[in-house]
């Protein structure tokens, strides 16, 4: 699905990513994880062509970079982040909104097939927005704009998608039915693959499979989710001792010792 070989990315005197070698197969659920610095946002500019790196090479659905056109590449991967919601115009409404993601629009204009409105609606009722449809993205909650730009995502059938901190700003209730939808993707046994990038592994679901330990532009560990997301990597990963638990099939981590922070 994507191949990652001695990646290097450098602005100046500044090394962002060191090396990086990192490949996904078909099958497989990813969750990078990593402070702040870490490269991780700089990671994905280089895999969907807005970063263009120093060294090495990406291979995304099998095409690489540099010989393929990456705007066509980019029709086939889906792509949710907070950052997305800046763009979405006041009055457009969330089946809107999804249905643009057949062409890849933000804010979609012209005539659409019934087939592709009817899928819109589809994925709406499947992230449980069914009865928001037509409401504005004014109206709808920072919740409910994120669980729309998951199912936007899934309009064009991606073979690859893409959560960039997607449950940043999210209450403790929208993050929750949010992540719900997710794992009801991570489920789906024809699905796309998944990359999720967060610092919070709480927001690991069941379903993923894989792990990217990422500190200071650099790899720490990558592999299956038991082998990967230990308490000591983890803490390597975060600077600081960590103790990690899970359970009914979610993740959850705290200091050892209160009061410190990561260095």
């Amino acid at each position: 699905m994507l191949g990652l070989h001695g990646l290097r990315v450098a602005r100046g005197r500044t090394t962002i990513l060191a090396g990086i070698d990192w490949t996904v197969r078909r099958g497989e659920h990813w969750v990078i994880l990593g402070p702040n610095g870490a490269g991780k946002s700089s990671l994905l500019a280089a895999l969907t062509g807005y970063l263009t790196p120093s060294g090495g090479d990406i291979e995304v659905l099998g095409r690489r970079f540099g010989r393929s056109d990456w705007r066509e590449l980019r029709e086939h991967i889906g792509l949710v982040g907070a950052g997305m919601q800046r763009l979405i115009e006041p009055g457009t409404t969330a089946f809107e909104t999804v249905l643009g993601g057949h062409r890849a629009l933000i804010n979609p204009w012209g005539k659409f097939p019934a087939t592709a409105r009817h899928r819109a609606r589809r994925l709406l009722a499947q992230i449980g927005l069914a009865a928001a449809a037509e409401r504005t993205w004014l109206q709808l909650s920072e919740g409910e704009r994120q669980r729309t730009l998951l199912a936007r995502a899934q309009m064009a059938h991606p073979r690859l998608l893409i959560l960039d901190e997607p449950c940043a700003g999210l209450d403790p209730v929208a993050r929750e039915a949010f992540l719900a939808s997710l794992a009801r993707f991570a489920a789906a046994p024809r699905g796309p693959a998944l990359v999720l990038v967060t610092h919070h592994v709480e927001e690991i679901v069941p379903g993923f499979t894989h792990a990217l330990l990422l500190r200071r532009g650099r790899v720490l560990a990558a592999g299956p989710l038991r082998s990967t997301l230990t308490a000591a990597r983890l803490g390597e990963t975060f600077g600081t001792p960590l103790r990690l638990s899970h359970r009914a099939g979610r993740y959850a981590l705290r200091f050892t010792r209160p009061g410190t922070l990561p260095g």
